[in-house]
């Protein structure tokens, strides 16, 4: 499996997204989501080149986003059919960094910043 590290930030939304889905939907949906997000990290993290990839130039050099939507076919049992996250990416030599997961809805620039550490 290809390598991958999480931001703090990116650890932050995944717990609270997981949170409110099972809030909301109860424990089985925020199992099919966690496992949606997981594989998602999973095909972002092993894609070769640009495929799947959205170049996001205005959240700084070689940013991408990921949308969950992308792995949805590759999660075992019922499918999430309307997942509305997308992971935020960088390649950091062989590692992909995942700044941010973050609802599609969400304003970018308020959340992920051009100079932002990826740490």
């Amino acid at each position: 499996m290809a390598s991958y590290r999480l931001t703090r930030a990116a650890q932050a939304d995944i717990i609270s997204i997981l949170a409110w889905s099972d809030e909301q939907f109860g424990d089985e949906a925020r199992k099919r989501y966690e496992s949606l997000i997981a594989s998602a990290i999973r095909g972002a993290a092993s894609s070769s080149g640009d495929a799947g990839h959205t170049p996001r130039p205005d959240l700084g050099d070689g940013v991408f986003s990921w949308h969950l939507s992308q792995s949805r076919t590759h999660v075992p049992g019922r499918v999430v059919h309307r997942p509305r996250h997308f992971l935020i990416c960088r390649r950091d030599g062989e590692v992909l960094v995942i700044g941010r997961v973050l609802h599609d809805a969400m304003d970018l620039q308020r959340h992920v910043e051009p100079e932002w550490p990826w740490e």
